[in-house]
């Protein structure tokens, strides 16, 4: 079912029930309303009743046929039944004789009022006193004209009630149909959308309310802007990818042939395999960190102290470049094991020896690289600085994106992966990795985890 259906179902039904609920208070009050007045009937047909017959040995015969003729016999189904207090009956016409037990009348001379059923009838049992004693008035009738008016009242009321239901459905879906159409506007939209398409934007109206729509909008305008970023940044890493791949291969494969083209010393064929087998290890890293760019997951988790995995990414620099490593701690907790984070191994030594590695590949080999240890507040801290070329304000931006190189670092073999991939490491352990430079200054590499 749609929305609009579900809508508008749901609006006829909520409406339903308040109108049934107001309808029904309507035939209840008027049903109450109907009773009483035909008790009040009852009760003065009761006290004419008694006027008349009780005393009309007082009234002059023209009379009494005027009382007769104008109030008796008047309603349906009329009982007037007249008893002494010794409940001896007085009057009763024979023709609409109606037992009444003797409890009953017993009753209203105790509470000289009583309304009660006579079969379909409604009656009222009345005490009278005149010059003659004390009697029991009983009137009772039908009341047809209250039931028909009743019956006639659920007739009006169910056509209004069906008639309202047919105007209300109408109204309902009319009305979910506008309530929605800018919904359905924003999915057709974005039903156009393609991969192809990904700078269109959904409309967001010219309304500046922020409505549900508004933002809906907004949100889809937002998640197309991520997605452009992502496929422009696929895009991007597949091109330069297939690049830095070529590049290998191409030396590769014109190294193997320039040796394959005439027969040589067995000096340069040394030479040639060591420059392939360079060109090859280069390949290969490049491949691995490629895996682990796209595939990384920390998988098993250990206890791993900080202290210990920056001695450990110290000793897996070459050999050469390991003196420049100057590896300080600052203020440390007096507990050794706040030092300690839950992660793996494995990964965070390769983020950590990514790092030493860019900091000596991009500064000079008598500069030290100044790598510290720092734990605040529930924070460890580890920065990386190096005295190097620095990376300028315009492409700090850009430096986690892999195979991105500044215009300065060219010159030096790599790749652009390391810095990305130990980011996302880091990352994956719920750390954060920043980066502050200056041409010709250095850079300082702040983890924080």
């Amino acid at each position: 079912m749609t929305i609009r259906n579900r809508l508008t179902w749901l609006f006829v039904g909520v409406v339903a029930v308040i109108l049934l609920a107001v309808m029904t208070t309507i035939y209840l009050l008027q049903a109450d309303y109907t009773h009483e007045e035909f008790h009040q009937r009852l009760r003065d047909r009761a006290e004419v009743t008694g006027y008349v017959f009780l005393e009309q040995d007082e009234l002059r015969a023209e009379a009494f046929r005027e009382f007769q003729r104008r109030y008796l016999r008047t309603l349906t189904g009329e009982v007037l039944q007249i008893y002494d207090d010794k409940l001896q009956p007085r009057f009763i016409e024979q023709d609409t004789r109606v037992a009444i037990s003797d409890r009953m009348l017993t009753r209203i001379l105790t509470e000289k009022e009583v309304y009660f059923t006579l079969g379909n009838r409604q009656a009222i049992g009345l005490f009278y006193t005149d010059n003659q004693g004390q009697f029991v008035i009983v009137a009772a009738a039908e009341n047809h004209s209250g039931v028909a008016r009743l019956e006639h009242l659920v007739l009006i009321l169910a056509s209004i009630f069906v008639a309202s239901l047919v105007v209300i459905y109408v109204a309902g879906r009319v009305f979910a149909g506008k309530a929605l159409a800018p919904i359905a506007r924003v999915n057709d939209q974005v039903d156009r959308i393609t991969t192809q398409d990904l700078h269109l934007r959904v409309s967001e109206g010219i309304s500046h309310e922020q409505d549900e729509i508004t933002r809906l909008a907004r949100t889809f305008n937002r998640m197309l802007e991520r997605l452009e970023d992502g496929f422009e940044t696929q895009r991007t890493f597949v091109s330069n990818a297939s690049h830095e791949l070529r590049t290998p291969l191409t030396a590769t494969i014109g190294e193997l042939q320039v040796l394959l083209n005439r027969e040589r010393e067995p000096a340069a064929y040394r030479e040639g395999v060591a420059s392939v087998l360079y060109e090859l290890q280069q390949l290969k890293l490049l491949i691995n960190n490629l895996l682990d760019l796209t595939q990384t997951n920390t998988g098993a988790r250990d206890e791993i102290r900080l202290d210990e995995l920056l001695a450990e990414a110290r000793e897996a620099v070459l050999p050469e470049q390991r003196r420049r490593v100057q590896l300080t701690f600052g203020q440390l907790p007096e507990d050794a094991e706040a030092l300690e984070i839950l992660g793996n191994r494995q990964l965070l030594s390769r983020a950590l020896t990514n790092l030493l590695d860019n900091a000596l590949k991009y500064s000079p080999t008598n500069q030290p690289v100044e790598v510290r240890l720092e734990y605040r507040a529930g924070r460890r801290y580890i920065w990386v600085q190096d005295h190097g070329i620095g990376i300028s304000e315009k492409a700090l931006p850009q430096v986690f994106q892999p195979f991105f190189r500044a215009d300065n670092a060219r010159q030096v073999v790599g790749h652009g992966v390391g810095l990305p991939l130990a980011r996302k490491i880091i990352q994956l352990h719920g750390g954060e990795v920043r980066i502050s430079s200056r041409p010709g200054q250095g850079t300082v590499v702040e983890v924080e985890l």
